[in-house]
């Protein structure tokens, strides 16, 4: 099993990956760490792209959450399943703040780092990350997987799907 996770800052893509990874039993990469060091300055391209590849190569199956496009492009043709959490911009917004509430000055695992809300981030989750070329992008690399596909607009749907397919419990 191959499965990414895309879609909106905020939607809730780590959780969903360590939900999927601990249910199929399989290791899970976030792409928050292969991009950032510890204090959110930047890898290289070249370094990112090395770490993706690295994880790639050695697991045969795997969860990845996170867009980063221009990393590690062949996850998505490689890919049994694609999650796309395409979920509404204040709610994303709010999950977030409720995340940083909740975590502040916490180490968080999926990022690599200590839980951040700064200005910036806030402006990427309400309307950086929700431009129509960023939108057509995660259409565009969901339709590079030759699996399952599924589209959430809400997090009830996700929920549903999830109770459904027996991978939560009710």
């Amino acid at each position: 099993m191959k499965i990414v996770i895309i879609g909106h800052s905020g939607a809730g893509k780590s959780t969903l990956a360590k939900i999927l990874s601990e249910y199929y039993k399989i290791p899970c990469l976030y792409m928050d760490t292969v991009q950032f060091y510890g204090d959110f300055s930047s890898r290289s391209l070249k370094e990112q792209e090395e770490l993706a590849q690295k994880f790639l190569s050695e697991n045969d199956k795997w969860v990845i959450d996170g867009n980063y496009y221009r990393i590690a492009q062949r996850r998505f043709s490689e890919c049994d399943e694609i999650y796309y959490l395409d979920f509404n911009r204040f709610f994303c917004y709010f999950s977030a703040l409720k995340r940083y509430l909740k975590n502040r000055n916490r180490y968080r695992e999926s990022l690599g780092a200590y839980e951040h809300f700064d200005l910036d981030f806030q402006a990427w989750i309400l309307f950086g990350g929700r431009k129509k070329d960023y939108l057509e992008s995660h259409l565009k690399h969901m339709a590079l997987c030759k699996g399952a596909k599924h589209h959430f607009k809400s997090r009830r749907e996700l929920i549903a799907y999830l109770r459904k397919n027996k991978i939560i419990k009710n």
